[in-house]
């Protein structure tokens, strides 16, 4: 099922200011960047995605790949997730992600790891690490989620009820299933696609509300 709730996604951020939107954090500013190229998610739509992972996200361990600023992953904690591991292959993305776990107060629950996220996906996996929800969130146009979602097939990083969801372009595309990752929706916002992906055929799909 594809649904596009949003026709203006195509306007990028100007080093506006970004903010927490829900949970214990809600209000709460992400530290200011001035490094070229990094891309939070706009606030519609991680509003939009969280309103969809609202059962799910309590006590969650969360993994946010190519977190750049964090802002996804810092939206999880807000909201009540347990843990989160934050990865990028960028040294500015892990410090603005570490400076802003630092502001928040969330030096305790979450993680950054500086790396390739397939690189990274194998080494959580010979940790024996495992995450109830991954947001996969790359730069634009690289092809890089199919090869993310191609590593992270396997599931041996993924707890037994887990949700996959992948940021792409609209015109890039992803397969429906990956090994254990079976695609049961796609949400459109502008220019921006989310793909959730469960295991197998679960009847546990992320399709709740559309919007906070």
């Amino acid at each position: 099922m594809i649904e596009n709730d949003h026709s203006d996604a195509d306007s990028k951020p100007q080093g506006g200011i970004v903010r927490i939107i829900g949970g214990s954090r809600k209000g709460r500013k992400l530290v200011a960047w001035e490094q070229q190229g990094i891309r939070p998610m706009r606030d519609f739509v991680r509003s939009a995605l969280f309103s969809i992972l609202n059962e799910f996200v309590p006590d969650a361990a969360f993994l946010d790949l190519c977190c750049g600023t964090g802002s996804v992953g810092l939206e999880a904690l807000s909201r009540g997730a347990a843990s989160c591991m934050f990865v990028d292959l960028s040294p500015d993305s892990c410090g603005i992600a570490r400076r802003n776990l630092e502001s928040l107060d969330f030096l305790t629950e979450g993680r950054v790891l500086e790396g390739d996220a397939v690189a990274m996906i194998d080494e959580l996996g010979r940790r024996a690490r495992r995450f109830d929800i991954v947001f996969v969130g790359p730069p634009y146009y690289q092809e890089l989620v199919p090869s993310i979602l191609t590593a992270l097939a396997d599931g041996r990083v993924l707890a037994d009820d887990f949700v996959v969801v992948a940021e792409i372009h609209h015109k890039e595309t992803a397969a429906n299933a990956y090994g254990v990752l079976e695609r049961v929706n796609v949400r459109r916002y502008g220019d921006n696609q989310l793909l959730f992906y469960r295991r197998g055929t679960s009847d546990k799909q992320p399709s709740g509300g559309q919007n906070g």
